[in-house]
């Protein structure tokens, strides 16, 4: 897998509080959950003022829909690859997998993750606006898949219906048993067992 650019540091002051005070609520509500995590904390952890932090965020509500946010882009933003015509169909969509693996086989995401989900299920209204948010964008996985069908390598009606599908799979492996029963994540040799055979099923069905 080729490595992902090394984001750059915000270089204003006002920015660099505000990455601070991100990163801080993340590491509070990891440990502590949403209902325990204070903005006291939160501002003692960053090293700023409490002041500071309802500058930036006005309510624990809105800092922790940021730190959402910033999830929901992860996951969608971090399958890019491109469809390209020219390609094998199997090695472009394990290429996908790969990096779904990738996100899937970081620790921070998925303790962020256990919170979040948590969290929604105590505020159902909480969910349906990240629901909202993500339909509005539409995810690599579901592009690429749309544009392998109308270049004819694969017979899908409903790239949307098929991307949930594919992406179920892997998650069922390296994602909610890590999430629901606390698994350690897989390792590589797991990883390529997974991929492997979730493109082989994937394949024979809509190839």
């Amino acid at each position: 897998m080729p490595n992902q650019p090394a984001p750059q540091s915000p270089t204003k002051l006002t920015d660099r509080k505000r990455l601070a005070i991100v990163e801080a609520a993340i590491s509070e509500f990891r440990r502590r959950g949403f209902e325990l995590t204070s903005m006291d904390g939160i501002a003692r952890e960053a090293n700023v003022s409490k002041r500071t932090v309802y500058n930036h965020f006005p309510s624990k509500e809105q800092l922790f829909a940021e730190i959402l946010t910033q999830l929901w882009q992860s996951s969608a933003e971090q399958v890019t690859l491109a469809y390209c015509p020219d390609t094998p169909v199997r090695a472009q969509l394990e290429a996908l997998l790969w990096q779904k693996m990738q996100m899937l086989s970081q620790q921070d995401f998925i303790d962020l993750a256990r919170v979040a989900i948590a969290e929604t299920i105590h505020s159902p209204e909480r969910a349906q606006d990240m629901v909202n948010r993500l339909s509005e964008r539409e995810e690599g996985i579901t592009l690429w898949l749309r544009e392998a069908a109308a270049d004819g390598k694969l017979r899908i009606d409903d790239p949307v219906f098929a991307a949930t599908q594919l992406q179920g799979m892997i998650k069922t492996f390296a994602f909610w048993p890590q999430i629901a029963m606390g698994q350690p994540l897989l390792i590589r040799e797991q990883q390529n067992q997974v991929v492997t055979s979730v493109a082989d099923m994937f394949l024979r069905y809509y190839a």
